[in-house]
């Protein structure tokens, strides 16, 4: 079945000054130095680099898909109806939340390889804590207060935060825009009428057609191509009637494909569901068992057991930690240190030991060899090595592509040049402070589809994305560290702020952010119940209070 949904106005054209492309073009070479830790970029910048809005113009309302209903797909929708955007949501669970979503379940596959695995979305483990302050979580207008009989502390557990996305998505009536239990299925370019199935584009040639009219530059705004989206969806009739927000399940109902026309679409299925393993020789021929932090939920399966914990990062300490209180041994790895070693492994000798190298092979017999010279039989070698961005329902004919763990080419982490605006996405950016990118990532999309603000020409976007490409390269910063905004993340934040007319990321932030970070490398087990920052938190504390008040939130 297909339904075609047209917007109310076609006419996507705008112009933009020259003046505004010396704002962006600075902007991305500052954006790179800030990657290479050179940033120079100030408020004053920030403020002036607005890519060629038109305030005069009329807005323009566009159908627009949502694709996930968790803390990026919410504000997304939020931001797209505030901009007067006609905007549907689609979400395979029967919950908002995305990967806050805590499930006991696990995969039949413990590494999360096989395609045709029963696939899991959430990565919570059971005791998760929030990495950041709930000061710094919540989205920029509506803080992440404690609740009277939920968890108030500064650093809670997961359920908080999914509760606070539950509570964000009543506020604002977004339930109601949701589509739940609803997989999408294909995602593709369509050039037709609505009428038939038969106008969506299959052709490879388009994207040399894109190519060429992007080359010799045919469009001097890249909102003038005409592109649509199919989007097909699969619902699960079985789960999907509803009375009084309560599911029933019925049985033998068969699911319902449908096919639906969007002027847009907006990507937020988020990327932490699809594992990405070490390579270590020997794998294939050793007896023991493996698994990724994504289907770890508890630390008792481990009771005994010799344990090999690869990565560094917030999962693979918080892990490591909780696994010496039931593991024989625990021995961590990893190939650099982000924490104070002398201060933090010393209050674990003997149950946790601390590998700075990775692991060089592992033999038939279960014994681990490490490339300190250290070997031991090892149980259980645990992948807490991060994700991959994966969207298995995108179909652009190779115009988007991901390669080396990076999505592009992008403009600023969101826009395809060649499909934009009709395509992008929300949440890529790692090392960040993410509900709040998500927010001033999903005001801009908004912006942009609605004509508020424009976007450069497809050729000042793609020679964008090239130079930023080769800054990377030229700064010896790998491929996959592209969305890595660690060290320039409030410049963009207020670089995105300044496309859509709102105002800079408070300084309170910016400062408990790096203190957060600070004590977090200095006392990895225990940061989220001491910290010295009382100055910042009362006032954070008077911001977000008074911005409770002003807005009337509950």
């Amino acid at each position: 079945m297909v339904e075609a949904v047209s917007s109310s106005t076609r006419n996507r054209g705008s112009s933009r000054s020259s003046s505004a492309n010396t704002g962006h073009n600075d902007y991305g070479r500052k954006k790179c130095e800030a990657l290479a830790g050179n940033s120079n970029l100030n408020g004053e910048d920030e403020l002036q680099m607005a890519i060629g809005s038109d305030k005069n113009a009329t807005k323009q309302s566009c159908k627009v898909a949502v694709i996930g209903a968790g803390a990026a797909g919410l504000v997304a929708a939020r931001e797209l109806q505030r901009e007067g955007h006609e905007v549907v949501v689609y979400e395979e669970g029967e919950k908002v939340g995305g990967v806050w979503l805590y499930n006991s379940d696990v995969e039949d596959d413990p590494l999360g390889l096989d395609p045709n695995r029963c696939s899991v979305h959430s990565s919570m483990y059971a005791s998760l804590r929030t990495n950041l302050p709930r000061e710094l979580m919540g989205y920029l207008d509506y803080p992440f207060l404690p609740r009277e009989g939920r968890d108030v502390r500064r650093f809670p557990r997961h359920e908080e935060v999914a509760s606070y996305l539950q509570d964000f998505a009543e506020e604002f009536n977004l339930l109601l825009l949701v589509k739940f239990c609803t997989k999408v299925e294909y995602v593709g370019i369509y050039r037709g009428d609505g009428n038939t199935e038969a106008d969506i584009v299959n052709d490879s040639s388009f994207k040399q057609q894109l190519l060429r009219e992007g080359c010799e530059d045919l469009r001097e705004d890249s909102a003038n191509l005409e592109t649509r989206w199919v989007v097909r969806t699969r619902e699960r009739r079985q789960a999907v009637e509803k009375e009084r927000d309560v599911l029933n399940f019925a049985t033998g109902c068969e699911d319902q494909v449908t096919d639906v026309i969007f002027d847009a679409v907006v990507i937020c299925n988020g990327h932490y569901s699809q594992p990405r393993v070490a390579w270590i020789p020997g794998l294939e021929k050793w007896p023991g068992k493996q698994m990724h932090s994504h289907n770890y939920r508890i630390a008792e399966p481990f009771r005994d057991k010799v344990v090999v914990v690869i990565g560094n990062g917030p999962s693979g300490i918080d892990i490591s930690l909780e696994l010496i209180s039931v593991a024989k041994e625990v021995h961590f790895c990893a190939k650099k240190w982000d924490l104070s070693k002398d201060l933090f492994w010393p209050l674990h000798e003997g149950k946790l030991q601390c590998h700075l190298l990775v692991v060089e092979l592992v033999t038939e017999d279960g014994t681990v060899h490490f490339q300190d010279g250290i070997s031991c039989h090892v149980d259980v070698i645990l992948h807490c090595t991060g994700y991959l961005y994966s969207f298995p329902f995108l179909d652009t004919h190779g115009i988007v592509t991901v390669e080396n763990s990076a999505v592009g080419p992008l403009f600023e982490h969101v826009f395809p040049p060649l499909l934009a605006p009709s395509l992008s996405f929300v949440g890529l950016p790692f090392k960040v402070v993410p509900f709040p990118l998500f927010e001033l990532q999903s005001k801009w999309i908004a912006c942009i589809l609605s004509k508020s603000s424009s976007l450069p020409s497809t050729k000042d976007m793609m020679a964008d994305v090239q130079s930023f490409e080769v800054r990377l390269a030229e700064e010896g910063i790998p491929k996959h560290y592209t969305h890595n905004l660690d060290s320039c993340q409030f410049e963009y934040d207020n670089w995105l702020a300044a496309q859509c007319g709102s105002e800079p990321i408070e300084s309170w932030r910016i400062k408990m952010y790096k203190v957060a970070q600070k004590i977090r490398k200095l006392y990895p087990d225990s940061y989220r119940d001491i910290w010295d920052d009382y100055d910042l938190l009362d006032e954070a504390q008077s911001y977000l209070l008074k911005l409770k008040t002003e807005k009337h939130w509950k």
